[in-house]
């Protein structure tokens, strides 16, 4: 990962309060891979973890587990 890919990362463990395995862009989304016993953690209730970083980062999110 470059530094800006690495500060985004920072940004989304701290956000998620995960672990950040990868990350993909794919155009204006990204595929943040995360460990499997956290990705309940990582998105939230209703989705509301990931609907935040998105709204921080600007761009959508979609979380998978590696």
């Amino acid at each position: 990962m470059g530094s800006a890919m690495e500060e985004v990362a920072e940004k989304l463990r701290r956000m998620l309060n995960v672990e950040i395995l990868k990350i993909e862009e794919e155009g204006d989304r990204m595929v943040v891979y995360v460990p499997e016993d956290q990705i309940r953690i990582a998105v939230g209730r209703g989705g509301a973890a990931v609907k935040a970083a998105e709204l921080v980062l600007g761009r959508r999110i979609e979380v998978k587990s590696k």
